[in-house]
């Protein structure tokens, strides 16, 4: 059986060049997140082959993400990205840091592995016919009809249902380590041929699970790893990032 091939990026985006890049495009975000504005720079420096899900973990460690396309092909694009998308992303080599940074991942995964986990998601659920988004946590609340509910609790039970569901892989458990609501950046989608997208601010959880996960197949675990899990993938949810697992 034949895999195709996975890779995972790392970049070092200089914060100052980020948030000029991003105020003259009006994509600075009023509630902070960057989201959008590394969408944005990812889809100006690699085009089609924008890497996605990623994760900007902070000005330390940089960006991650997975991308279908290899090494050449990334570099070449980069090295044909515009000087201030590239100064922004950190492509290039500096005196703090070696610049794009591209390795191949893993595809095969033996049935049964277990591995530890760490994923910002967004656990909303589309509901009823107007497929309307919805905190998972405010939904279930209305379902118990007023009863104490956890938010950690269900929101674990919102990964565990989702892993499910997308395949590949079974949460073993999972903690949340981190919760906010905040409030990011979407365009709108055109009306019509000559209507301009306009920015609006969607409101809605932002959580970050550790925990682990056994592999139920391995191809498919491959592709939930490059597919990103959940949505919003495209603006910094739902990358995997994974490390053995401790004794």
């Amino acid at each position: 059986m034949s895999f195709e091939p996975i890779y995972m990026l790392h970049t070092q985006p200089d914060p100052q060049r980020l948030a000029t890049w991003a105020a003259r495009h009006r994509l600075l975000d009023k509630e902070g997140d960057l989201g959008y504005a590394l969408h944005a720079l990812l889809q100006a420096a690699f085009g089609e082959q924008a890497p996605q899900p990623f994760r900007y973990l902070d000005a330390e460690q940089g960006l991650l993400a997975y991308s279908r396309a290899g090494a050449a092909e990334l570099a070449q694009r980069a090295a044909l990205a515009a000087p201030d998308v590239s100064a922004a992303l950190g492509l290039g080599q500096t005196l703090h840091h070696g610049g794009l940074s591209v390795r191949p991942f893993p595809t095969q995964w033996a049935v049964g592995h277990e591995l530890g986990f760490e994923v910002r998601a967004r656990p909303i659920i589309r509901e009823g016919k107007t497929g309307r988004e919805r905190d998972a946590f405010l939904s279930a609340l209305e379902r118990a009809g007023g009863g104490e509910l956890d938010r950690s609790t269900v929101y674990v039970q919102w990964l565990r249902d989702l892993l499910a569901r997308q395949g590949g892989a079974e949460l073993v458990n999972a903690d949340l380590i981190r919760y906010q609501q905040l409030g990011v950046t979407r365009k709108s989608q055109r009306t019509g041929a000559d209507d301009a997208r306009r920015s609006q601010l969607v409101n809605g959880p932002d959580a970050v699970f550790e925990g682990r996960l056994r592999v139920l197949d391995s191809q498919a675990f491959a592709q939930l790893l490059a597919k990103g899990v959940g949505r919003h993938r495209a603006f910094g949810f739902g990358l995997l990032l994974l490390r053995p697992v401790r004794s």
